[in-house]
């Protein structure tokens, strides 16, 4: 898998995700498999760039290279202006979103409400595109609605434009992330271009990928909610798209090691009190895949201090491991 310059380690991604995919969670999933990864977004507006939230959620120079960031906004002179700031601070490539379905995002004409403008939407990849030397690519939904599906229109748009890879989230604007995903608006788009393609939306397993793949024919696929609480997904896909045979799941000594070394990448990033705070969204959907009782949720969710935080954490994960051995 190329995306200009850059080969990357696998056709298996990792999706941006607003207040998700930050810097430990990128080098944790990068870690466990995934062969490309993308910051969350950044505003195109320049005024926020100072800010400690944004400068948190731009590329970080201690990433393996190619570093993406995510740029957000409805005006191509801004976002072009963003691609060019954003390379000065490190980025190896520059995605823009047109696929973000929130509606706090979207009444500013921005993410996927410009699907229904495909002449801004031109006018905003040729003015980034020609902004920066580096490769530049594009996330979209399949249209705006069940009967607008534009994916295709675009694609050409965004091939002819310089865009170098386009990755399509298999639902409209309106469905936001209700329903199920569909592939065949991702296999028309990936038959109308010579781009790379990646598959996005629901892809939650191995067996799942290995479908979505077959089904849209697409160059890669992109991970978002499932990888939430299971950053070693990325690797049990790897393994089976390319052996046909599912690993092993992983020790609950492992599990423990990977959370742990979470809380504390997260506790050092944004400070002990803020990283609790960051951190139990984190817990919760680790939680949620080891099926823990609500009553210890509600207790570890409660706690305002990071060493109450990881000490309980710690002794729930060790003893787990404990009864996992003793039903062995």
């Amino acid at each position: 898998m190329q995306i200009g310059p850059y080969t990357l380690a696998n056709n298996i991604f990792l999706a941006p995700m607003a207040g998700v995919t930050d810097l430990p969670f990128r080098k944790l999933c990068r870690q466990y498999g995934a062969g490309y990864s993308v910051t969350e977004m950044v505003s195109a507006d320049s005024r926020l760039w100072n800010t400690r939230k944004s400068s948190l959620r731009r590329v970080h120079m201690d990433e393996p290279s190619p570093r993406a960031v995510q740029i957000v906004g409805s005006y191509p002179q801004k976002l072009a202006q963003a691609a060019r700031f954003n390379v000065d601070q490190g980025a190896d490539i520059i995605d823009i979103n047109m696929g973000c379905p929130a509606k706090k995002v979207c009444k500013v004409l921005a993410g996927s409400a410009l699907l229904a403008d495909e002449d801004l939407v031109k006018r905003i990849l040729t003015s980034v595109v020609e902004a920066v030397e580096v490769p530049v690519t594009l996330k979209i939904r399949t249209g705006t609605n069940e009967n607008n599906r534009n994916g295709v229109q675009i694609a050409k748009i965004a091939e002819d434009s310089g865009i170098q890879m386009l990755t399509v989230h298999g639902r409209t604007r309106a469905c936001r992330f209700k329903g199920q995903a569909e592939s065949n608006t991702i296999c028309k788009i990936k038959k109308s271009v010579n781009i790379p393609v990646v598959a996005n939306g629901d892809i939650n397993s191995a067996e799942k990928s290995k479908k979505v793949l077959a089904i849209t024919n697409a160059d890669a696929i992109m991970i978002g909610r499932a990888a939430q609480g299971q950053p070693w997904l990325f690797r049990q896909i790897d393994h089976y798209l390319k052996f046909n045979e599912k690993l092993e799941q992983l020790p609950m000594a492992d599990v423990r090691t990977i959370i742990l070394d979470h809380l504390n990448e997260l506790y050092s990033l944004y400070g002990k009190q803020q990283g609790v705070r960051i951190a139990r969204k984190h817990i919760g959907w680790y939680l949620d895949n080891l099926n823990a009782s609500l009553q210890f949720k509600r207790k570890v969710f409660t706690v305002t201090s990071s060493d109450s935080q990881f000490n309980l954490v710690r002794s729930y994960l060790q003893d787990t491991e404990l009864k996992m051995e003793n039903v062995a």
